[in-house]
């Protein structure tokens, strides 16, 4: 198996992490405060990424560390959103489904705030997008459930998340206040990552001291508490990003944005035999609209793949 195939499948790997940490957030939030959950669950990930990358930390600048930070105190506001939209909301599929508009959001957010050209397959991909939250909004006669605010708003915030993380992790040359040009050192993936999730789990520990109560959750921790938050920092979180950094190390290509839409449909999957959840026949029409932007958005691409694809079985 050649190392793009190894990528590709360790990625589909990566959505089924993904995924499946959805149910372990969903369980673990229904047995203790939602942001308290976040601070366990990134502070034990980070940790652990942290471990392995501890030679690579010691070695970055003040200037890498502090744009680290500052990516992981957006990623944490969007992990804010996101954990409160996964408490209020009605849907883990349809959460999945909106959270996923983050990857439309992206080239939007770098076209207004960091000024890149974008192909006109990202424009045509907003109004299928818009045209998929107006049918999840249906239900509600055009009043959105707080949940569906929740992860609109956490789907906005990670696609600012996605442009810093891929800045922060590539050499690039800028012009500073004084007009000078200045080389910004990459970040590498893993101690970034690394201290992101700490930066998160920080945040998200300040935001549950200040905001809730903790004392019920420890004077009745039980071992399935334990275990899913566990399994959610190792599983979802740490051994997630792991794989996704290993499959990134495998191949230079970047259809892996591709691959990675599948998550928002295992959610759905998932949700449907875990939960016992189902949709009207609006909001599966909705979640469409809403996977049929994200196709758009990277069709470049997935057509490049496609035509490599056949190109590879003429020549075989």
């Amino acid at each position: 198996m050649s190392d793009t195939h190894k990528s590709d499948l360790l990625l589909v790997v990566v959505t089924l992490f993904a995924a499946i940490s959805w149910m372990f957030s969903k369980e673990a939030v229904l047995l203790m405060p939602p942001l308290m959950f976040m601070a366990a669950r990134f502070l034990i990930a980070g940790t652990v990424l942290a471990f392995f990358a501890r030679r690579s930390l010691m070695r970055l600048s003040v200037d890498q560390l502090l744009r680290s930070v500052g990516v992981g105190l957006v990623f944490g506001t969007a992990m804010t959103c996101w954990v409160m939209g996964l408490v209020h909301g009605t849907s883990l599929g349809e959460g999945a489904f909106l959270t996923s508009l983050g990857v439309v959001i992206v080239p939007i957010i770098a076209r207004l705030v960091f000024k890149e050209a974008q192909p006109p397959s990202t424009w045509l991909a907003i109004p299928i997008a818009v045209a998929g939250l107006a049918l999840l909004s249906l239900e509600n006669g055009f009043r959105p459930e707080a949940g569906q605010i929740f992860f609109v708003m956490a789907a906005t915030i990670f696609a600012l998340y996605f442009n810093l993380n891929t800045r922060a992790a590539n050499q690039r040359t800028v012009i500073n206040r004084l007009g000078k040009t200045v080389e910004k050192h990459r970040v590498p993936a893993l101690p970034l990552t690394a201290i992101a999730l700490l930066t998160v789990g920080m945040l998200t520990l300040v935001e549950s001291m200040i905001m809730e109560p903790w004392l019920p959750t420890l004077n009745n921790l039980s071992p399935i508490l334990v275990w899913w938050v566990v399994a959610s920092a190792v599983i979802g979180t740490a051994g997630r990003f792991l794989l996704q950094t290993l499959a990134q190390s495998l191949s230079a290509n970047s259809h892996g944005v591709v691959i990675l839409v599948l998550e928002p449909v295992w959610v759905a999957l998932f949700a449907a035999g875990w939960f016992g959840e189902t949709m009207t026949s609006i909001q599966l029409a909705g979640c469409g609209l809403i996977f049929a932007a994200l196709i758009v958005n990277r069709w470049a691409v997935l057509s490049k793949v496609i035509k490599e694809k056949l190109r590879s079985r003429k020549t075989a």
